[in-house]
Parts: C-alpha cells; sequence; structure tokens
C-alpha cells in the first residue's frame, strides 16, 4: 500500500502497513518529512543521555520513533512522537510488549522535537491527541530557542511547568529531576 490515500484507511489496512516513519490523521497517512542531521542528533543525545538516567532507575523504557501511538481506531489516528516514555508499572499493563509494533495505550511521556516547518494548529492538533488518550507530559525541544519546554495536563489544559535553557536541569513530575541540561543537546 503506498503512504498516501485516496480514501480513510481502515484498521485492518492500517495493520498491514510497512512500519515506517508516518502518521494517519483520521484515516489519511501523512507521510513525515525526513528529518535534518540535527533534529537527529538532538533525539540521539536525549535517548543516550536521558535513557541512560532511565535504565539506571529502572523508571521503565524510553522508545524512539518510528513507533506508533494509537489515538483512536475509528477514524483511524496515529501518532509518532519522537520519543516516548513508558514506565514499567504501564508497560505490565500490555500483554508481550516487546512484540508489539504499536501501542495502544498512553505513554506517560512524550518528547517532540520540534522543526522549523511544524505550525502552531499542527503542534495544538498534536497536543489535543496526547491530551485525548491520557498523555501526562509532553516537552517541546525547540532548536530554534536552544529550550525545552515541559508541558503538563490540568483541568485548564497544558500548562507549562518551565522552560529550561542553558545549564538548567530539566525538571519532569513524571522523572523527576533529570542529568539532562538542554546544553547538552544543542551544543
Amino acid at each position: 500500500m503506498a503512504l498516501t490515500a485516496t480514501h480513510g484507511i481502515s484498521w485492518d489496512e492500517y495493520l498491514q502497513l510497512p512500519l515506517t516513519h508516518y502518521e494517519i490523521l483520521d484515516g489519511e497517512v501523512n507521510a513525515l518529512p525526513t528529518p535534518l542531521f540535527k533534529h537527529q542528533k538532538i533525539v540521539s543525545e536525549l535517548m543516550i543521555r536521558l535513557g541512560g538516567q532511565i535504565h539506571r532507575d529502572a523508571k521503565g523504557y524510553l522508545v524512539p520513533a518510528p513507533y506508533d501511538v494509537v489515538i483512536r481506531r475509528a477514524p483511524l489516528r496515529t501518532r509518532q512522537p519522537d520519543l516516548l516514555f513508558i514506565s514499567r508499572e504501564r508497560a505490565d499493563q500490555i500483554p508481550d510488549l516487546q512484540n508489539q509494533p504499536r501501542i495502544e495505550i498512553a505513554p506517560e511521556l512524550v518528547i517532540e522535537v520540534l522543526s522549523p516547518s511544524d505550525t502552531a494548529s499542527e503542534w495544538l492538533e498534536k497536543l489535543r491527541d496526547y491530551h485525548q488518550i491520557g498523555v501526562h507530559e509532553v516537552w517541546a525541544v525547540d532548536p530554534q530557542s536552544a529550550s525545552v519546554e515541559v508541558l503538563r495536563w490540568s483541568a485548564v489544559g497544558w500548562q507549562s511547568q518551565g522552560v529550561f535553557t542553558g545549564d538548567q536541569p530539566i525538571r519532569s513530575e513524571v522523572l523527576g529531576e533529570t542529568a539532562v541540561a538542554p546544553e547538552m543537546l544543542f551544543g
């Protein structure tokens, strides 16, 4: 099946797609652009530094894209965040997680590296999707401003828990204070 759709793709058709870098928005398959080297370097730094801390503290799993998070089955909607964190407790709720090509429960934390081509409406749409499934926290990693904003869902919507720059360790309600500072990601 080609990665463009002239009609809404069904759940069964989705299950036949090869694993590639795409998101499905209301049944329409949208190929994601190839990320820039800078983007991938930031994701790699987060994977190494944050992943090492998560592994050392036995908190759970940090998973990079491409890995599908199902928002809903009909009309089909999936996201592929740059990184997602699933706690050990939540992972235990997923039978045979190690062999799953997607998850249908919310990760506790989603990390998105913003691209210059991202629009405000696209970003808000992602945040709505993450809220809909119950993601607790989203990190907006902004290479333009060399900052990381930590957003947490509350009764009044997504609330900023802080914008971290320079050598400030990133604080997370999901992970606690991390050993990661933005300067480590953008240098």
